[in-house]
Formats: structure tokens, C-alpha cells, sequence
């Protein structure tokens, strides 16, 4: 090997999958392998939970703010539930994260946070008033 984990983790990278397709096993730096794929696993959770409060962040804004709706918002909506759905279908495993009652409660802070922010929003709901399927649908948009 001649990359090392520590001086470039990129290079590191390439080198691995190298010595995998090569069969090469003893020169596998098994340690940080398995570190990589833990982190790749934590980073698609962020990011399924990252989508999920943009798009509830966006909900709010359209129930609360029904004279400032527009075609951003609602391209916003469709394009997150359009990555939230293109994610769970390529992991679906990540599905059960949707019954999580502390992920639940992280995401729902998190949209809250997020519309009070830029929508100078005061007063959201501090539990989940919708459902992932609900808000999940093609077609919902909240009155």
C-alpha cells in the first residue's frame, strides 16, 4: 500500500477496492474499511433526515403562510419528495428510520427550526401534525 488512510483517505480509497477485486485479503486495512462503510450508512441517514426536514420545513410554510405560496415552494416539495423517494428506493432499509420516534421527533425539530427560521415562523407545533405517508403523497399539499 501506498496510501495511507490518515494522508489521503481518497487514494486510500482506490487502493482498497484494488486489493479487494484482486483478492488480495491480507493487505486489506479492514479497520477503517469497516469505519467507512459505518460512516456511508450514518451519512445516508443525515441525508434521508436532512431531505425529510426540508420538505416538512416547506409544509409548514405553505399551512402557515398561505399568501406568500408560490411555484419555489411547491418545486421544492416535489423535488425533495422525489430524492426522499429515489433514496428509499435504493436503501430501503432506511424505511424503519421512518417509525423511529426519537428520529421522528429530531426531523420534525429540525423543520420546525428551519421554517421559524426563514419564514420567521412562531408557534409551530412541537409534535409531527403529519404522517410520512401523508406527507410523502405526490399530490399532498396542506390547507
Amino acid at each position: 500500500m501506498t496510501a495511507t488512510y490518515e494522508d489521503d483517505v481518497a487514494a486510500w480509497a482506490l487502493e482498497q477496492v484494488a486489493l479487494l477485486r484482486t483478492g488480495q485479503w491480507a493487505l486489506l486495512d479492514i479497520e477503517h474499511i469497516a469505519e467507512e462503510i459505518e460512516d456511508m450508512n450514518i451519512s445516508h441517514r443525515h441525508q434521508l433526515a436532512h431531505r425529510m426536514a426540508i420538505l416538512m420545513a416547506h409544509l409548514l410554510k405553505w399551512k402557515y403562510q398561505p399568501d406568500r405560496r408560490g411555484r419555489s415552494w411547491k418545486n421544492t416539495i416535489r423535488n425533495q419528495r422525489d430524492k426522499i423517494d429515489r433514496l428509499l428506493t435504493r436503501m430501503p432499509s432506511l424505511r424503519r428510520l421512518l417509525e423511529d420516534p426519537e428520529w421522528n421527533q429530531d426531523v420534525w425539530d429540525d423543520a420546525v427550526d428551519l421554517a421559524g427560521r426563514e419564514a420567521n415562523l412562531s408557534g409551530l407545533p412541537e409534535v409531527r401534525i403529519w404522517g410520512f405517508g401523508q406527507v410523502l403523497s405526490a399530490d399532498y399539499l396542506p390547507s
